[in-house]
């Protein structure tokens, strides 16, 4: 049916219009958020109707139907920006499928295209959801969010039993793998899980249902040969390193047990030193390219949302200077990523709840949405730029994440403004990237004092970003290196002997970065006591709660 043709159908619906269709005059122009909050609940509406698409028309009056013609966004050029200035508003970035212009009794007509909402993924206008009530636009019932909610709840394909696959399916030492991530997660539980049986314990970590071999349980533990049974989904993971020009250098393919192969992906990673020196210090800065959390994170989050009835695979691409993660599937948390982030509970929304729930149990991934906001806040902390989502293909997710400094003034902005909300240091973000944002966000960071310029050429304040009378604060929250503080421990040692885990706490806790908690800090101790004893630096003279450590023999010898 060719798009006349769909107009006369339209034009010819009894009451003229319903809730996947509406008319309108708009014969000179039309309000852009209202326009926006028509795409929303037409775009609901065809996805609880059922429908392919729905459809708004303007240049048609929406009482008697009489074409009057539109003059609104004469030219392809602004309706092409038009699609572009929509997919900014919604949610997952959708936008018109179409922008057809017609001549209809010598009267320019358009007709815009609208998708469906994503199955159980409301579609939402400026982070609000629209709907119809006959021919009244109105917020979208809580009812209706819920049954297009539920869409994914009715086929989890994670959840599927493998009727096919036996326990021999399985890999050994992907079962032994998943059984020690089950037992540290549950430490009470430790005695009792060593007693498990294999059929047991895959049943209690929930990766089979009734003894039966699920679809993830292949994922994550079966044995490479029996991927073939999971056809027609594909369980693949690509490794590709590419240079600056994104020539393809090398590359490597993954597969199950990914509880297994995620780890070699990770080890395949380049995580080079990198360097930098914050203005007003005479020793760099040396870290690694990429956190080994984020790296973690970004990879398991891909391979729990994969949406793995649409054949694809998950990549990796490492370029110079950053790691591109990538799968096939819409953005599945529902909300624009700035507002994940700054939500004090995740949502608890799954693609696959049965194999998310299952790689919360064996320690591969954090609670839905929490790991997202850790992967921002170890960026901040390392004073790097933030991971960058792109959502603007529908049937993809890509996060990418910076593994150098874009802009020194971002840098010491952040080492020296630490109390900023990760809300305002997402929009710094954003202006360092050269990405625009709304009129209201820049207002906001003039009124702060942290940007420079005129729109569109705005950038981070210089002033503002000395660090020459801050340097004390930066020190407070960084923090030294290890090596300074191995340094503290060896003279408290040589001074004294032995030192107790509260002498030790007592010489260094107040040293540490004040960005970090008790909890934080405690645990760093406990790190840099292990690592010295690794290095033969210091031993532990006794255990239980009165334990001490000591020099070992050859750093007492030259005391």
């Amino acid at each position: 049916m060719n798009i006349k043709e769909i107009f006369k159908k339209l034009i010819s619906l009894p009451c003229g219009e319903n809730e996947t269709v509406e008319f309108k005059e708009a014969e000179t122009k039309f309000e852009f958020n209202k326009l926006g909050k028509y795409f929303s609940a037409l775009s609901n509406e065809a996805n609880l109707n059922k429908s392919e698409f729905a459809w708004l028309v303007f240049g048609v009056a929406d009482k008697n139907k009489t074409v009057v013609g539109t003059n609104f966004k004469n030219n392809e050029q602004k309706l092409q920006q038009l699609k572009s200035d929509i997919a900014l508003h919604t949610s997952n970035k959708i936008t018109f499928t179409n922008i057809h212009t017609l001549h209809i009794e010598d009267k320019r007509v358009l007709m815009f295209q609208i998708p469906p909402a994503p199955k159980g993924i409301p579609t939402a206008w400026q982070g609000h959801y629209y709907g119809r009530d006959g021919e009244s636009l109105v917020p979208l019932k809580l009812s209706e969010i819920e049954t297009i909610r539920k869409q994914t709840f009715n086929s989890d394909w994670s959840s599927y039993i493998c009727e096919d696959a036996t326990l021999n399916d399985l890999d050994s030492s992907a079962i032994a793998f998943a059984r020690e991530k089950y037992q540290e997660k549950n430490p009470s539980l430790s005695d009792l899980i060593q007693k498990w049986d294999d059929v047991t314990f895959l049943n209690k970590a929930r990766l089979t249902i009734g003894g039966k071999i699920t679809n993830t349980a292949l994922i994550l533990l079966g044995k490479a040969e029996a991927e073939i049974k999971l056809k027609p989904a594909i369980a693949q993971i690509s490794w590709v390193l590419r240079d600056n020009d994104n020539n393809m250098i090398d590359y490597e393919h993954f597969h199950p047990p990914f509880i297994l192969t995620s780890l070699k992906v990770h080890n395949k990673i380049r995580n080079l030193k990198y360097r930098y020196l914050p203005e007003g210090f005479i020793f760099p800065e040396e870290l690694n390219k990429y956190d080994d959390y984020v790296i973690r994170e970004a990879l398991h989050n891909c391979i729990a949302h994969q949406d793995y009835s649409l054949s694809g695979k998950i990549n990796v691409v490492e370029k110079p200077d950053e790691l591109i993660f990538s799968n096939v599937g819409n953005f599945f948390l529902q909300l624009p990523i700035n507002e994940v982030i700054t939500l004090q509970t995740p949502p608890e929304i799954y693609r696959n709840p049965f194999l998310a729930k299952a790689m919360v149990e064996v320690k591969m991934i954090d609670t839905i949405g929490s790991g997202i906001l850790r992967m921002f806040q170890n960026q901040r902390k390392r004073f790097f730029p933030l991971p960058e989502y792109d959502l603007s293909n529908p049937d993809k997710v890509q996060v990418k994440i910076f593994g150098k400094i874009l802009d020194p003034n971002y840098t010491k902005l952040l080492m020296t403004h630490t109390n900023l909300p990760l809300s305002i240091i997402a929009l710094l973000d954003s202006v360092q990237k050269k990405q625009a944002i709304s009129d209201e966000a820049i207002k906001l960071l003039r009124k702060l004092k942290l940007i420079e310029g005129r729109k569109p050429n705005i950038f981070i304040s210089s002033q503002v970003a000395k660090a020459s009378d801050k340097k004390g604060e930066y020190i407070k929250n960084k923090g030294f290196d290890n090596k300074h503080y191995e340094e503290l421990i060896l003279e408290y040692l040589k001074k004294f002997s032995s030192a107790s885990r509260i002498d030790i706490n007592n010489l260094i806790l107040d040293k540490l970065p004040d960005i970090l908690d008790e909890k934080q800090k405690e645990v760093k101790v406990k790190n840099l006591l292990y690592i010295m004893s690794k290095k033969y630096l210091i031993y532990c003279s006794s255990k239980g709660p009165n334990a001490k450590w000591a020099l070992t023999s050859s750093l007492k010898d030259n005391k």
